[in-house]
């Protein structure tokens, strides 16, 4: 099973956000991802043996109570890249309200899970909803332009869970489902 940790936007920002993605439409080489999915993604846990779910379950919904946060507010907006403008791997929206309790359940997600000997995070944790992949620089200008010149407001919704999600590559992409829910209370 190939899984990680979500925080999903709820269907009614997918509009939004695809909105968004078209500011891009006209950039060579990229590779958008479905607005349908939009999640910020809180830990990549990679191909795990399903014989490690209940453990992992057990750690998340410890990691959820370690946080200690509730259910809060989480406002999208704005855009970046990473790892820069210079070098565009991948070009998110990115959370205007809200990041102060994804970044907790993050900190306290990455203490369960590497504990549980799945790898550290290589970069500190910036929430973030990724909205495409550049596979080539041949749209690296109209990306810059679009990244320096908008500031775009997707809209807003209340945080109430964290989701285990399993990613199933197929070839029109991959497709997500919910192998479990951690309420936040």
């Amino acid at each position: 099973m190939r899984l990680f940790v979500s925080v999903d936007l709820p269907e009614d920002l997918a509009g939004p956000v695809a909105d968004v993605q078209d500011e891009f439409a006209d950039a060579s080489g990229l590779n958008f991802t479905d607005p349908e999915q939009a999640h910020i993604t809180m830990k990549f846990l990679g191909d795990v043996d399903s014989d490690r779910l209940p453990a992992i379950e057990r750690e998340l919904e410890a990691a959820v109570d370690d946080a200690d946060v509730e259910p809060f507010t989480a406002r999208y907006g704005g855009l970046g890249v990473f790892p820069s403008l210079e070098y565009i791997s991948v070009v998110w929206l990115g959370v205007e309200e809200g990041g102060d309790e994804l970044t907790r359940l993050h900190e306290a997600i990455e203490a369960r899970t590497t504990a549980m000997g799945f790898d550290p995070e290589g970069h500190d944790f910036t929430p973030h909803v990724t909205l495409a992949r550049m596979d080539h620089a041949g749209g690296k200008q109209l990306v810059q332009d679009v990244v320096r010149t908008r500031d775009p407001t997707v809209g807003k919704t209340t945080v109430e869970q964290v989701r285990l999600t399993e990613s199933t590559l197929t070839p029109d992409g991959s497709v997500y489902s919910t192998v479990e829910s951690f309420p936040l209370e």
